[in-house]
């Protein structure tokens, strides 16, 4: 990650959480919070609904796990709102449910002031609150078909929320066959722990990873299995590819490439992770 500075402003909103700012950059524009020069999101500023970042654009990859014919219709639940990104690009280019769980109030007004962050309507819900407590409310089992989780404070240095538990809660919230993806980035995390946790939520035969990007991020996939030994197996390669290839022609994402980074996991026992 960089240190962008240029031209940083803070929105007018509360104070309570670290600050939100942002700063442009050869025509970039980017979310930080506090004073710490990790970015948390960016936007093309003439091209908004544009992933710019290679791990959000992994993010989508829950598009390769699941039948074309559902694309259109699932609902879309995104834990921590970054930029915007990802709930720009669901609900207004995919034209999806989309559901935001974000904490820091000031996050959603700088989104609303400078990410095109669109006000709620009928396809789009932001809620301020805490997505560990979100998750684990009995109320939220099975609303989602996707859920996209990006959770980092201002010091960048592990998942806010990464415990088996919290997995475990998230697999609850979504319907049999969900998909959900998973930002893993930071100085002092664990990426076997987080798989642990992962695999342990959700079943390691679940559990899919990228390689790293080159600015450390590991975005890691897990489907929560429908009992159905046919439906819950990966996709064969033929049909992956032709997603894939669908994948790029409508929206392009670099999909056919994502296909090279992708991999099942290997979960180390308790004892070597001890």
């Amino acid at each position: 990650m960089n240190d962008y500075s240029a031209r940083s402003r803070k929105p007018r909103v509360a104070q309570e959480l670290p600050d939100a700012s942002m700063s442009e950059f050869d025509g970039t524009r980017y979310l930080h919070l506090g004073e710490t020069p990790w970015v948390q999101g960016a936007m093309r500023i003439r091209q908004p609904k544009l992933l710019v970042l290679e791990y959000i654009q992994r993010m989508m990859a829950w598009l390769l796990w699941l039948p074309e014919d559902r694309w259109a219709d699932v609902r879309v639940t995104q834990l921590g709102l970054g930029a915007a990104s990802l709930t720009r690009f669901t609900h207004n280019v995919l034209q999806l449910d989309t559901t935001v769980v974000e904490l820091n109030p000031q996050v959603i007004g700088a989104c609303r002031q400078w990410f095109k962050l669109p006000a709620d309507d009928e396809r789009l819900q932001v809620h301020n609150a805490d997505a560990g407590d979100w998750v684990a409310e009995a109320a939220q089992a099975g609303s989602a078909d996707v859920l996209q989780i990006d959770l980092y404070d201002h010091e960048a240095a592990a998942p806010v929320l990464d415990s088996a538990e919290f997995y475990a809660h998230c697999r609850e919230v979504l319907t049999p066959g969900g998909v959900l993806t998973v930002n893993l980035f930071g100085r002092d995390a664990s990426f076997a722990q987080s798989t642990a946790h992962l695999a342990e939520a959700f079943g390691a035969t679940q559990v899919r990873r990228f390689g790293a990007t080159k600015e450390g991020n590991t975005v890691v996939m897990a489907r929560r299995a429908t009992g159905d030994a046919l439906q819950d197996a990966w996709p064969a390669r033929a049909d992956l590819q032709a997603r894939a290839e669908l994948i790029e022609a409508r929206w392009k994402l670099p999909a056919t490439k994502w296909l090279r980074s992708i991999k099942a996991v290997k979960v180390e026992s308790e004892q070597a992770l001890a």
